[in-house]
């Protein structure tokens, strides 16, 4: 097996990338990848693990990070005193990573591919002077991978899962506990006679008043640097990048925003990524619908078999259908170069 590194991910054929990223999720897909290579705030790189024959067996991203705007990803708000890495191996934002293998792959070549991976990911960190870590690995990725490092993975957060069975909405409430079904019917019943105006377009249509919204929505979370201008400038690279894709379920008061929903559907998952709302509205359960109810129908309309509903809030997502599973980090310790940290 062959291991090298390249630059961008226009550099390997989107069809060879997606064989190995569709399994896996999203935010280690093609396009997404390549819309984060506009992130000014760190530098890319991609380890590609290859066969004697030119087959793409394992790939993970790489990033040398300047500056983290995103308190989660920053090694000093996650990570114990002594382990301050400056690589990212896998998956840079979506709090969802794993290291890329072919499907089919039997166990001893897989873990091949993975110790070529890390590998790679030690000697670029080494060349900058620092060490790597994955940040929010699934759980499988996290037991398949810890072997490769000196100490355990670290619990970071819990990712919850919502399985969409049977053909539409009213199956996914019939799956529900019986007290549940009540207050999920109860809350979409009073979202709709309310009747907001709900509307269903590309994120690059409305980004700039999602980026507004959003903003006042993290500062109210106490992220103060996500401002307007960061927002909507995140928002509109992220629709330049996805284009058609990246989806929007809104409701509006008039011509008002009050709030959003952004999603994709990728691989047999829908997958949150951005819900924002103004809370002073009274439209009754607004955020139950625009989180959940709307983006479920979206998403059986579309075929997907789950919805990916992310870390935090984990006890409202579990009394809404969740599956719960944990995320861990793993972090090399083993800075070896003559500048390293």
């Amino acid at each position: 097996m062959i291991t090298s590194i390249v630059e961008s991910v226009h550099e390997v054929p989107a069809a060879d990338w997606e064989h190995l990223a569709r399994p896996a999720g999203l935010y280690l897909s093609h396009r997404w990848l390549a819309g984060e290579e506009e992130d000014p705030t760190a530098t890319c790189a991609y380890a590609l693990v290859r066969d004697l024959d030119g087959t793409l067996l394992a790939a993970a991203p790489l990033y040398l990070v300047r500056d983290e705007p995103n308190d989660s990803y920053e090694p000093g708000s996650v990570l114990p005193p002594h382990l301050r890495p400056r690589v990212i191996a896998g998956a840079r934002r979506g709090y969802h990573n794993t290291p890329l293998t072919a499907p089919g792959l039997g166990p001893l070549r897989r873990d091949a591919c993975l110790t070529l991976l890390r590998n790679a990911a030690r000697d670029f960190a080494d060349h900058h002077g620092t060490t790597h870590w994955w940040p929010y690995l699934t759980a499988p990725a996290a037991t398949r991978l810890a072997p490769l490092y000196p100490d355990p993975s670290l619990h970071l957060e819990d990712d919850a899962l919502i399985p969409l069975p049977g053909t539409g909405i009213d199956d996914y409430v019939s799956s529900l506990p019986s007290r549940r079904r009540v207050g999920v019917r109860r809350e979409r019943r009073e979202f709709a006679a309310a009747a907001p105006d709900v509307r269903r377009q590309a994120l690059a249509d409305c980004f700039e008043e999602a980026g507004a919204l959003l903003a006042g929505h993290q500062q109210d979370h106490g992220h103060d640097r996500d401002g307007i201008e960061a927002m909507t400038g995140l928002l509109k690279r992220q629709a330049a990048a996805m284009g058609s894709e990246a989806r929007v379920v809104a409701a509006y008061d008039r011509d008002r925003l009050i709030g959003f929903c952004l999603y994709y559907h990728y691989g047999t998952t829908t997958w949150i990524r951005a819900v924002a709302l103004d809370r002073r509205h009274p439209t009754p359960h607004l955020y139950f619908n625009l989180m959940y109810y709307l983006p479920i129908e979206d998403a059986y309309a579309h075929g997907t078999r789950a919805l990916h509903a992310g870390m935090t809030a984990i006890e409202a997502k579990r009394r809404r259908g969740a599956e719960v599973s944990g995320l861990y980090a793993l972090v090399d310790d083993a800075a070896r170069g003559p500048g390293a940290v």
